[in-house]
């Protein structure tokens, strides 16, 4: 048994891992439209495509993806398989209102504007180019519940 510990430290405990189409236009979407920033340079093959990514948004999101085929993998994205994705990734953020004039000008696809929701989050959803469902809210006021 190792004494490292069991993962690097600052890395989160789970880390989405998506499919995308083109993962060197991936990084850009990610940059402009939500804010990502590249958290370790992209592993590129010999033609230099980029065929693994990592990215973080603020201190405590972090995402990785790679292109279709990549190490001969199978897995496509929900746009070409033709079907919303299974799986929404929740994202807080300072001021969803700001990253939704941001995200739809830069090729996200709204499919909720910010509202308010129950719970206590103003959220919005979006799909990036790939298809991939993103919820980014902002806490605004506690949840109360109907007891």
């Amino acid at each position: 048994m190792s004494n490292r510990p069991y993962k690097p430290e600052g890395m989160p405990g789970l880390i989405p891992y998506l499919t995308v189409k083109d993962a060197g236009k991936s990084i850009e979407f990610y940059e402009k439209a939500f804010g990502f920033v590249l958290s370790s340079q992209p592993a590129k093959d010999d033609q230099g495509t980029v065929q693994h990514a990592e990215m973080k948004f603020g201190t405590d999101v972090s995402v990785m993806f790679a292109p279709e085929g990549a190490w001969g993998s199978p897995r496509k994205t929900p746009n070409n398989l033709g079907i919303m994705p299974s799986l929404s990734l929740y994202v807080y953020c300072e001021d969803v209102d700001a990253l939704y004039k941001k995200a739809t000008a830069n090729g996200a696809k709204a499919t909720m504007a910010p509202n308010e929701g129950f719970w206590g989050d103003r959220f919005c959803t979006l799909l990036d180019p790939d298809g991939h469902e993103w919820v980014f809210a902002t806490n605004v006021a506690d949840h109360k519940s109907e007891a």
